[in-house]
């Protein structure tokens, strides 16, 4: 396997001001706790501030125009008709539990038609404003981007309803040509499914509409390209317009390795190889896990940095004494002219925001969606519940309370930040404390969950929305102020680099205190021995 990254496409974003490298895990309904079907997204790039968008529903009149920004840079694109009726948005749900998330694979860059209107970001939220389920959605996508153009590299969607999950992929057809190719493929009902910024639909069936849908010319655009010259039955998507490479291998498809390495053990031995570039056979584009997967479980894996596989990464050197699970980017790097690369796990520094997406098919829609949602890093945020119906933002993620360049203590956004900073640089030490908090809310909001849907199960809609957009509000600024709270905690116990003898549960001292017991940890004695062996008796006592 040639050891190559896609250096030009990488140099092209960090000029742009632009990283993709979000991930996307999928459950289907028989494959959960609950006969939930779950999506997962983190929306990850260096710069981004992470906010929960909402778009109401409404009515507009015949000829009305909407404007369409660019997702990513704000850039206005051009008008698209408006619907005579949209629905209410939170974040990436709609009022009918309808979930699209996304990861950009980018593909064939001669394929970027920057002309055209549609961008993959303005795609998805037109999209939701417009579809009640996942088939719809693809339907109402396909032809978005006929009439106005797909203006976006390649890019995997996560397309969701409480019946079903799909996965399309979709590539432009170069500058001036409107429209674009795409594929998707349902997820079987009882499997698992992740893509993260490589192509994963190789070949796909012809002929079963039920499971399998496609642009008419998917295949014979590729042919006229040249990207392909097989017979039909072996054309692979991913192959003809997005070729591996190392990225697509060790950075990309290492994420979904992981993940399923969590649920499906067998799968994750026999294409450890594939991973490592030993071995050029791909991993399938679904599993059957070895156990049902809830809600929980997927928060939890949106968390994970491969610890305790061949490629966690947390006692290397770059890991530093306390073993933190993080990298600083670029994510490659060379030594003497040859090129390096670091670990980019699924969770990871710069995201913006991330959820867990709940779709419950036998519950009404405003209790049945549930967009479990946090803003940065999923390993050092809180998911809070919020309702598929919510018809107003929690003040703390509204885009009004700050900005990329504007710190304010009311954003939730600048307060994981603020935390997850403290915590990094002397992470074994530290990490702890900060979960203990996190799982005591995630554990509660979790608990209380049936409680609450009940409450409201038996109430008019139009009381139940209510009642639940205030629920909404409410847990996400109670976590904000708990987090706050934490972040105070962690600043004294942490102070001048000694640990103060006090736990997280410790209640104020009654009287005022100048002086503390304190622990002097020093570092681990593993980094004292590396220490001595790269400095010789340059520190040794005489």
């Amino acid at each position: 396997m040639k050891r190559k990254l896609i250096v030009s496409v990488l140099l092209a974003l960090l000029v742009n001001g632009v990283a993709w490298a979000c991930t996307n895990m999928i459950v289907g309904r028989k494959a959960s706790v609950d006969g939930s079907v779950i999506v997962s997204y983190s929306a990850d790039s260096y710069g981004m501030y992470g906010y929960l968008c909402h778009y109401p529903a409404g009515k507009h009149a015949k000829g009305e125009m909407m404007d369409i920004y660019n997702w990513d840079s704000g850039q206005y694109m051009g008008q698209i008709a408006q619907a005579a009726e949209t629905y209410n948005v939170i974040g990436n749900i709609n009022e009918y539990q309808l979930t699209i998330a996304e990861t950009t694979f980018g593909g064939r860059e001669e394929l970027c038609d920057t002309t055209a209107i549609m961008d993959y970001g303005s795609l998805i939220y037109v999209t939701l404003q417009r579809a009640r389920t996942a088939k719809e959605a693809i339907k109402v996508m396909g032809e978005l981007v006929k009439e106005y153009g797909y203006a976006s590299e390649g890019e995997s969607f996560s397309i969701a309803d409480p019946n079903e999950a799909w996965i399309m992929e979709m590539i432009g057809k170069g500058p001036g040509i409107k429209g674009a190719v795409w594929v998707a493929v349902r997820i079987p009902d009882d499997c698992i499914a992740a893509h993260a910024n490589q192509s994963r639909i190789c070949q796909f069936p012809l002929d079963d509409k039920e499971n399998c849908l496609y642009s008419p010319d998917v295949i014979s655009f590729a042919r006229e390209k040249g990207y392909f010259n097989g017979a039909n039955k072996d054309f692979s998507f991913s192959d003809a317009y997005s070729p591996l490479d190392f990225s697509g291998i060790r950075i990309c498809d290492a994420r979904v390795w992981s993940f399923f390495n969590m649920f499906s053990k067998t799968t994750a031995e026999a294409y450890l190889p594939y991973i490592q570039g030993q071995d050029a056979k791909r991993m399938p584009l679904y599993v059957h896990p070895d156990r049902k997967v809830s809600v929980r479980d997927i928060q939890h894996a949106m968390r994970d940095h491969y610890e305790g596989t061949p490629l966690d990464f947390t006692n290397d050197l770059a890991a530093g004494p306390f073993h933190t699970p993080y990298r600083l980017s670029p994510l490659t790097f060379k030594v003497d002219g040859q090129e390096y690369f670091n670990e980019r796990p699924i969770s990871t520094q710069q995201t913006g925001f991330v959820f867990v997406a709940q779709m419950r098919s036998w519950l009404p829609d405003h209790i049945g969606g549930v967009l479990w949602f946090g803003v940065d890093d999923a390993n050092m945020t809180v998911f809070t519940p919020v309702y598929c119906h919510t018809d107003k933002v929690p003040d703390c993620y509204a885009i009004s309370k700050a900005d990329a360049k504007t710190f304010s203590w009311e954003s939730a956004f600048w307060i994981y930040n603020w935390v997850a900073d403290m915590v990094r640089p002397r992470y074994s030490l530290m990490i702890d404390d900060m979960r203990y908090v996190q799982d005591t809310l995630e554990n509660t909001f979790e608990q209380a969950q049936a409680a609450i849907e009940n409450t409201v199960r038996d109430l008019p809609t139009d009381q139940a929305v209510t009642f639940l957009t205030n629920y909404t509000s409410m847990t996400a600024q109670a976590t904000i102020d708990r987090w706050k709270q934490l972040g105070e905690f962690l600043i004294v116990k942490y102070n001048d680099g000694v640990v103060k003898k006090m736990s997280i549960t410790d209640q104020p001292a009654a009287h005022r205190i100048n002086w503390a017991p304190v622990v002097r940890p020093g570092y681990p004695q593993e980094f004292l021995e590396k220490l001595v062996q790269s400095t010789g008796d340059r520190f040794k006592t005489f």
